[in-house]
């Protein structure tokens, strides 16, 4: 409450930091852009209330409802960006009141199913409660652990409002397909196995905490690899079916291609950064993911420097590609930081990661890939069609493509059974 406060307050300065070229090059835009922080930023306690929600009712092994109500975002934005945008100045103003209504949702959704296990909280603030104290000691750093992809991306939003071609709209827009798979089945992974693997610890069941972070990975490379090399085929394709559309050209089009491809490249990464968290959290280590998050932030903001230079001087114009590349690079090496601590205190063995599983995944992969491309070559440019063939031909190609991979898997003797069910 006190942070939504304090940037209702100073919301025009806060926003000066991250788009501060604004307020002399685009005066009326950086006003609206005050404006509709304002507005999103009641967003942020309804979300928090959310979360807490969520987490008492994952704790009661109840991960249905909250892995579900991140949907009811999607349709609150579409469904007023399409029956309110006539209603404002500016159509766009429609999606700020969408982020709201949102909120509102997500949590009188839950709110039954907490009173259904008389699980109704109180407000009662009392900071001198050693339970209190306790959470929020190890809430603090687990926020900044869990957060350093989007610290990054503030930095990259920084930085692209300053690039000759702004390319903080590309960047966003293809941050949002990065993140659909994370936060569609990832997070719903390390939501399920964080409670999990504290109990493993608590009663040190060292075997079992390693199957399930086992579990988990082969979970997470199963969804991952297939995810970044679909995304790495048919970027330009779904680029343009989703986006496409309006103001939004082809120049656009190959912009935001661009930075997706670069994005990509660690989406493996990404992935497995949400796993090894919780293996972390569970044992109540929230320093050195901290520790390793700084090194990530920081390497991000050196790489961001390094590489938009880089591109500039070998003549590149989509110099926000070296943004998203800094953030890739800055990905896989807290990827690999966290799982090396790990590996090295003993927490996780060299057996966890089932290499010749990823083998198997990234063969199955490849192929897919060959389909695919072999697919959309013997298409017309994807342009040409209307909405709705772009979506059925686009529809055509994943279900192809996971149809394709699924069999090569069958054909290399993967166990499906094991993979999707996990026995704690």
């Amino acid at each position: 409450i006190i942070v939504w406060i304090v940037m209702e307050i100073f919301a025009p300065q806060v926003l000066t930091l991250f788009a501060y070229t604004w307020t002399e090059d685009k005066p009326e835009v950086f006003d609206e852009a005050v404006w509709m922080l304002r507005f999103t930023l009641f967003y942020l306690p309804l979300i928090t209330l959310v979360a807490f929600a969520g987490g008492i009712l994952n704790a009661h092994k109840k991960f249905a409802l909250p892995a579900a109500t991140p949907i009811l975002l999607n349709l609150s934005l579409i469904g007023c960006a399409i029956f309110l945008k006539d209603s404002f100045d500016i159509s766009v103003k429609s999606l700020a009141v969408g982020v709201l209504v949102a909120g509102v949702l997500q949590l009188l959704v839950q709110i039954p199913s907490l009173y259904r296990l008389g699980l109704i909280p109180k407000f009662i603030p009392d900071f001198k409660d050693s339970k209190i104290k306790k959470v929020m000691k190890l809430m603090v750093p687990t926020l900044f652990a869990s957060s350093v992809a989007q610290v990054n991306l503030l930095l990259d939003t920084l930085i692209a409002t300053m690039l000759p071609i702004v390319g903080v709209s590309f960047l966003y827009f293809s941050n949002r397909l990065l993140e659909f798979p994370l936060g569609v089945f990832v997070i719903a992974i390390s939501t399920v196995i964080l409670p999990t693997l504290s109990r493993q610890f608590a009663k040190s069941e060292d075997e079992k905490f390693l199957n399930t972070m086992k579990w988990a990975l082969n979970l997470g490379f199963f969804i991952a690899i297939p995810a970044a090399v679909g995304l790495l085929v048919l970027a330009k394709e779904v680029v343009v079916t989703l986006y496409q559309y309006g103001e939004f050209n082809a120049e656009s089009t190959e912009f935001t291609s661009l930075s997706l491809i670069a994005f990509m490249l660690a989406l493996p990464a990404f992935v497995l950064n949400k796993i090894l968290l919780p293996a972390y959290y569970s044992r109540k280590d929230t320093k050195t993911p901290v520790k390793i998050g700084l090194i990530s932030m920081f390497s991000n903001m050196g790489l961001n420097i390094l590489f938009v230079w880089l591109m500039w001087y070998l003549g590149f114009i989509a110099l926000h590609v070296g943004l998203a590349l800094a953030s890739a690079v800055s990905g896989w090496l807290q990827t690999i930081l966290l799982y090396r601590s790990l590996k090295k205190n003993g927490i996780i063995s060299n057996g966890v990661i089932d290499w010749m599983f990823v083998v198997k995944i990234s063969v199955s992969a490849i192929v897919m890939a060959g389909v695919l491309v072999f697919i959309i070559s013997n298409l017309s440019e994807w342009q040409v069609y209307s909405a709705s063939w772009r979506a059925l031909y686009l529809l055509m190609c994943i279900s192809i493509g996971f149809a394709i991979y699924l069999l090569c898997l069958k054909a290399q003797r993967v166990n499906f059974k094991n993979l999707l069910v996990h026995q704690s």
